[in-house]
C-alpha cells in the first residue's frame, strides 16, 4: 500500500468561497482515506509538507477533443489511426500537466484511449467518452469540402464524428457507440465553426432524430450532449430532452430559464473562439470557418451573464484543437470577466464531476474520492492565474494516488 499525508497548507473545498486552514489529508493507494481538521497520525504514510501552499481537487474539463491534434479536422481525420493515437497521448499528457485530472471527450476518443490511461500506457487525465459524435450529412461532423463526395473517415481514430441520417440510423449509431464504450451520446444539433458547409444558424437533425438519440441514451442510463449555438437550436434540443448543452453562445433568457426547469447543464467554451481568433488561420483553419468565429465569439461573455441570472448550472469547457490546446486554462481568465472565482472553480470541479457521473469521486477531496489533487502556489479564489501558465504554478499533480509532478518536500 502506498500512502501520503498532506499537511501544513491550505485547503480548497469547491463548496466554499474561501480557503480553509489546518486541514490534513491522508491518501491511501488511489483514494482519499481521511480529511481532518485535527492532525492525522499515520506511521506508514509519507508525510508531505505543503509549506503554506493550497491543496485542491484536480480540475475537470468537460469539453475536450483529445484526438484533435490538428486544427484542420479533415486532415486530422485522414491521418493513420496509429499516428492519431500517438498524437492524442501527447495532447492528453499536456492536459494533465495543466492540472486537468479528468476530461470529458466530446467526440473522437475511443475505449482504447480510456484503457491506455487506466493501464498506465498514457500519462494523461481520466477520460470520459461519447465515442464518435453523431452528425448529419453536411453538418458539423462532415469535414468534406462541397465537391468532395468520398465516404467520410468516421471509422478512424482521428475523426471527431460519424455521419448518420434518419431515425433508424441514429438509433443504430447510438447503440453502436454505447456498445463500444460510450458513457453518453453526442449529437451535432447546430451549425459550427470548424466545418465547411453548415452556417451557424443551421439546425442539425430533425426533432424525431434528436428524440431517437435521447431515447437510446436514456435506455442505457445515459444522456445526450448536443453542439449548440443559436437560441432556436438550444430551445429545440431542450424540448427534445437533451441534457448537456455545449457552447450556448447565442442563448437568450427565456430559453436559459426553460433549460433550468428541464434540469439541463450548459458548458460554455469561450477559450475555443479566443484561440481560433488568435491563431486559427495560421494553424490551418479554412477561410470559411475563420469568417464564422466572430459571430459566436462576441456573444460569449453575454451568454455567461444570461445563464448565471437564469440559474443554469455551468461546467468548465475548452473545446480546443491542434496547436490551440495550449489555451485550455485561458477559460479561467475569460470567465472571470463575468463570473466570481468560486463559481468558476465549482464549474471546473464539482459540476464537471456531475456531468461525468462521478459525483463524490472526482472534483472533491473527501473520504472515498479518488486521490486526484493539485498543490498550487497561491489562492485560486483571489487569483485564478495560479491555474494558468501551463501548470507552472503547480508544485504537485496527482491522479489516482500517483504523482505525475512533485517538487514538494517529503518528511
Amino acid at each position: 500500500m502506498t500512502s501520503y499525508l498532506f499537511t501544513g497548507g491550505r485547503f480548497l473545498d469547491p463548496d466554499r468561497t474561501e480557503l480553509l486552514d489546518g486541514i490534513d489529508v491522508l491518501v491511501e493507494d488511489d483514494r482519499v482515506k481521511e480529511v481532518s481538521e485535527r492532525p492525522i497520525r499515520s506511521a506508514s504514510a509519507t508525510r508531505i509538507d505543503l509549506e503554506g501552499k493550497t491543496l485542491m481537487p484536480g480540475l475537470v474539463d468537460s469539453h475536450v477533443h483529445v484526438i484533435a491534434a490538428m486544427v484542420d479536422l479533415a486532415a486530422n481525420a485522414a491521418q493513420p489511426s496509429s499516428l492519431a493515437t500517438l498524437r492524442a497521448s501527447r495532447v492528453m499528457n499536456a492536459m494533465l500537466m495543466r492540472g486537468f485530472t479528468t476530461v470529458r471527450d466530446l467526440g473522437g476518443a475511443d475505449a482504447g484511449l480510456v484503457a491506455g490511461v487506466e493501464e498506465g500506457l498514457i500519462d494523461g487525465p481520466r477520460l470520459v467518452i461519447c465515442g464518435k459524435a453523431l452528425g448529419q450529412t453536411g453538418g458539423h461532423t462532415d469535414v468534406r469540402g462541397r465537391f468532395d463526395d468520398r465516404p467520410d473517415f468516421g471509422g478512424r481514430v482521428g475523426s471527431l464524428g460519424r455521419l448518420v441520417d434518419g431515425v433508424d440510423a441514429i438509433r443504430r449509431a447510438s447503440r453502436e457507440e454505447i456498445k463500444a464504450g460510450a458513457q453518453f451520446i453526442k449529437i451535432m444539433a447546430n451549425g459550427g465553426v470548424a466545418s465547411p458547409n453548415d452556417p451557424i444558424h443551421a439546425l442539425g437533425f430533425s426533432r424525431d432524430e434528436i428524440r431517437a438519440a435521447v431515447e437510446e441514451a436514456e435506455n442505457a442510463g445515459f444522456y445526450v450532449s448536443a453542439h449548440l449555438y443559436t437560441d432556436q437550436a438550444i430551445r429545440r434540443a431542450v424540448e427534445c430532452g437533451v441534457h448537456s448543452l455545449e457552447h450556448c453562445n447565442l442563448i437568450q433568457s427565456p430559453t436559459a430559464e426553460l433549460a433550468v426547469k428541464a434540469g439541463a447543464v450548459a458548458i460554455p467554451t469561450l477559450a475555443a473562439y479566443e484561440g481560433l481568433a488568435l491563431e486559427g488561420a495560421a494553424l490551418g483553419l479554412k477561410l470559411e470557418s475563420v469568417a464564422k468565429i466572430e459571430t459566436v465569439r462576441k456573444a460569449g461573455l453575454e451568454s455567461l451573464d444570461i445563464m448565471r441570472r437564469a440559474g443554469l448550472p455551468m461546467a468548465y469547457g475548452s473545446d480546443l484543437l491542434g496547436g490551440l490546446h495550449k489555451y485550455q486554462s485561458m477559460e479561467f481568465e475569460i470567465r472571470s470577466r463575468v463570473l466570481p472565482a468560486h463559481e468558476i472553480l465549482f464549474a471546473a470541479t464539482q459540476m464537471g464531476a456531475r456531468l461525468c457521473r462521478m459525483e463524490g469521486e472526482i472534483g472533491v477531496l473527501a473520504p472515498g474520492s479518488y486521490a486526484d489533487l493539485l498543490v498550487v502556489a497561491g489562492d485560486p479564489y483571489r487569483d485564478l492565474s495560479v491555474l494558468q501558465d501551463q501548470g507552472s504554478h503547480m508544485a504537485a499533480i496527482m491522479r489516482g494516488g500517483r504523482f505525475f509532478k512533485n517538487v514538494l518536500r517529503s518528511m
